[in-house]
């Protein structure tokens, strides 16, 4: 089966359209904008930094609590007494 020459051409002309969206530049930032966006990487430094500590301190509970609860199981073991 032969498709129409349209269908031929609609797959060009999307790639054509998207390569000139993806090739095409951005205007520079102006001073505002370098402030605000050095300002928005400052507050998402924090909040990385503080999710990492929490991380930390969750992880370190739950390792106290697994070596808790592993002593506990093996020190209630008593030893068998033959008669």
């Amino acid at each position: 089966m032969t498709a129409p020459k349209l269908w031929k051409l609609v797959p060009a002309l999307l790639a054509c359209c998207v390569f000139g969206l993806a090739y095409g530049k951005l205007p520079p930032l102006n001073d505002d904008q370098k402030a605000k966006a050095a300002e928005a990487k400052a507050k998402a430094d924090e909040a990385a930094k503080k999710d990492a500590e929490a991380l930390g301190k969750s992880q370190d509970r739950a390792t106290d609590n697994y070596k808790r609860a592993r002593t506990v199981k093996t020190s209630t073991t008593a030893p068998v007494k033959k008669p």
